[in-house]
């Protein structure tokens, strides 16, 4: 049996394939991908480097998971998306834990590349279960997938390096899509448009970042994380008002 397996999902990932398979090599017994539809180079790119790909309709996040640890053959398993990359120190803190498997799960601390440097405090820290052992951890959730296991996790050493945007466009296209996508939840859980909570959560959220998470040491950066945040709360709210909207008006709603 191997002993670690990488799973990375990836659609369309070629900017980001080679950096996310090189910082595992050596170190993984198996790397696996878990293709969605790549129209790029990501299948070619990533097969050339050694990994298995396999392909898999998308059904959402959680999903695509649990479906790609049932591919691996590892005892351990490593989640890696493919804009992220391990640092040295985070290597050599798996290796560890795998040797002493004082934990069945264990989380990294994700630090996010933001117009030109790491950031320090905004979205700092970033705790996520990402290395386990097959067979104790499954994962729900729409948007933002959730380990479920039994018992405390350890915390690894180190920094998972995550290349999240590509450009303030980027950055803002992937906010709506995942606004759209946290109001449909909220609407499939029941919840309601509510306008007190339209006008004061996204201030609430963007004054924890920028004050709380001391996101004004960030500089200008720090000024846009906290905006971009205010951004997506109020948009989610707005669709799911949308949503509401379009039960009530059909067709009528948008002419």
């Amino acid at each position: 049996m191997k002993r670690l397996s990488v799973l990375i999902r990836t659609k369309n990932e070629e900017r980001n394939i080679q950096r996310a398979i090189r910082s595992v090599q050596g170190l993984a017994d198996e790397i696996v991908v878990l293709d969605s539809g790549s129209e790029d180079n990501t299948i070619k790119l990533a097969e050339n480097m050694g990994a298995e790909v396999f392909f898999k309709e998308w059904e959402g996040y959680s999903q695509q998971i649990n479906y790609g640890i049932e591919l691996c053959q590892g005892e351990w398993i490593f989640l890696l998306d493919a804009d992220e990359e391990l640092t040295e120190e985070l290597r050599d803190s798996i290796r560890e834990a795998i040797s002493t498997q004082e934990y069945k799960a264990y989380m990294v601390n994700r630090r996010t590349y933001y117009m030109g440097r790491f950031l320090s405090h905004a979205w700092q820290p970033e705790w996520r279960v990402r290395l386990f052992k097959k067979g104790h951890v499954r994962f729900e959730g729409v948007l933002h997938e959730k380990a479920i296991f039994s018992g405390k996790a350890g915390k690894l050493k180190g920094y998972l390096n995550h290349y999240s945007f590509k450009s303030l466009d980027h950055q803002y296209k992937k906010l709506v899509e995942y606004a759209r996508l946290m109001a449909k939840a909220m609407k499939e859980e029941g919840r309601s448009f509510r306008l007190y909570k339209l006008l004061l959560n996204p201030l609430w959220d963007a004054f924890k970042v920028y004050f709380l998470k001391l996101g004004f040491l960030e500089g200008l950066r720090g000024i846009s994380i906290a905006f971009s945040t205010f951004f997506y709360v109020f948009l989610k709210y707005l669709f799911l008002w949308e949503m509401e909207l379009k039960e009530k008006y059909g067709d009528e709603l948008w002419k």
